[in-house]
């Protein structure tokens, strides 16, 4: 039975599923997001240091406390607008699938990005109050709010780029013009068509794009932020890790955007001064399902390196317990291997599945601040649980016990495992 279901995986679904992740849309989506990670990691991180997990009674700490509107500028300019450095990333990745101008395609779908903004006009008495004037725009939709119309208008644009250069309704230059200012006329018809065709959307019809996409996207996003949506999540990253197919991949280019609007949510209430309304976000999943990697395979390379037996396990587990320890288990998986293993793919699936039961509820309770830092995911466990909660020590324990956890759901698996490998070395099976 399981090998008939095996095949019927392997012929039927990596395929497609590998297919469904190379896909140039999802890819350049998921590049584009991921281009922004070292914004968003270095820039949350100014949160803590505007919010130190110190006493309030610290000279150190009133410090900061009187000086948090400064120290949060560079989160405001990095994170807290995060869809505008993405909306660039995704369009210089897509046209580059097409062979286009990298850096024309970022500029068009940031452009496609801005014109979906209605700028607010500052009465005179309230800019003088606040040292500005004229028209600004409102800065929460260049951040995690806007991902999906970035998202949309990005896609967009290049594709038009790509029609107006595949079907030759373009300015070409003579060869014997720079290739940069030859690029620049090429991409002055597709950039006229997206200003102009955005820009009557926008202002002249009245879209508000931004209004339009939350309605849509508002359902998803609620229900990602919910135990039974991370819990089917998990269960479909482990099962196609399980045959082979990298599941963060399929899967984490569909959620992405929605644990950033989740992330987005926390870091905005935590710099307001108002409770933090999620627990989904990504750095929940990091540092309370994916302990040692996908599978929280931690348990499991703690098991191989001290308790196994045979000469196999004992030197792979030893092998594999560093890497585990800085999230890098892809050794883990083809190593042992877990990828169709019957024995292994069990746990692998179940382990983090209860492991995110427990971190959920415990932060739903209060006991574990939620997320709102992106710690860099190499760093150990309970370091990164620390620093992604805003500097909450309770969270680098919750760490610790859901690896113990981890160690637990794995034994009777790696018992069994390790027992089988004996044999082998024994010449007691057939291996």
């Amino acid at each position: 039975m399981l090998e008939k279901f095996t095949n019927f995986i392997e012929q039927k679904m990596a395929g497609p599923m590998n297919k469904l992740a190379n896909q140039r849309h999802l890819r350049a989506i998921r590049d584009g997001i991921i281009a922004t990670l070292p914004l968003i990691i270095i820039g949350s991180f100014f949160l803590i240091v505007a919010f130190p997990p110190l006493p309030a009674s610290w000279g150190i700490s009133q410090f900061l406390t009187e000086n948090a509107a400064t120290i949060l500028l560079p989160y405001r300019m990095t994170m807290y607008i995060m869809s505008l450095y993405a909306t660039f990333g995704i369009g210089a990745s897509l046209a580059k699938s097409y062979g286009l101008d990298v850096i024309s395609g970022g500029i068009l779908a940031t452009i496609a990005f801005l014109l979906t903004f209605i700028p607010v006009n500052i009465p005179p008495e309230a800019a003088e109050a606040a040292g500005t004037a004229g028209f600004v725009l409102p800065m929460a939709n260049l951040g995690g709010g806007g991902m999906f119309v970035g998202i949309i208008v990005s896609i967009l644009a290049i594709e038009i780029y790509r029609l107006t250069d595949k079907s030759k309704f373009k300015i070409t230059m003579p060869e014997q013009v720079p290739p940069a200012v030859a690029r620049s006329f090429e991409s002055l018809t597709p950039t006229l068509i997206v200003i102009l065709g955005i820009s009557t959307i926008t202002y002249f019809l009245g879209f508000d794009w931004h209004s339009a996409i939350a309605k849509v996207v508002g359902p998803l996003v609620h229900a990602a932020d919910t135990l039974p949506s991370v819990l089917l999540l998990i269960f479909l990253i482990t099962f196609f890790w399980s045959f082979g197919i990298h599941g963060v991949s399929i899967i984490g280019s569909i959620a992405r955007p929605l644990w950033l609007q989740l992330l987005e949510g926390n870091t905005s209430a935590l710099a307001a001064g108002e409770a933090l309304p999620s627990i989904g976000a990504e750095p929940f999943y990091q540092w309370f399902i994916w302990i040692g990697g996908s599978g929280c395979t931690i348990g499991l390379a703690i098991l191989l390196a001290f308790t196994a037996k045979s000469k196999y396990g004992s030197k792979l587990g030893k092998a594999v317990l560093t890497p585990s320890i800085f999230n890098i288990n892809e050794p883990v998986i083809f190593g042992v291997p877990i990828v169709l293993n019957p024995i292994l793919m069990v746990p692998f699936v179940l382990t983090p599945m209860i492991c995110a039961t427990i971190a959920w509820f415990v932060t739903k309770a209060g006991l574990v601040n939620a997320v709102t830092v992106t710690a860099p995911w190499t760093l150990p466990g309970p370091i990164g649980a620390f620093l992604a909660t805003g500097g909450d020590w309770r969270a680098a324990v919750l760490n610790v016990v859901l690896i113990i956890v981890s160690i637990v759901c794995y034994y009777p698996f790696v018992k069994m495992y390790d027992n089988n490998e004996l044999a082998k070395e024994r010449g007691e099976v057939q291996a």
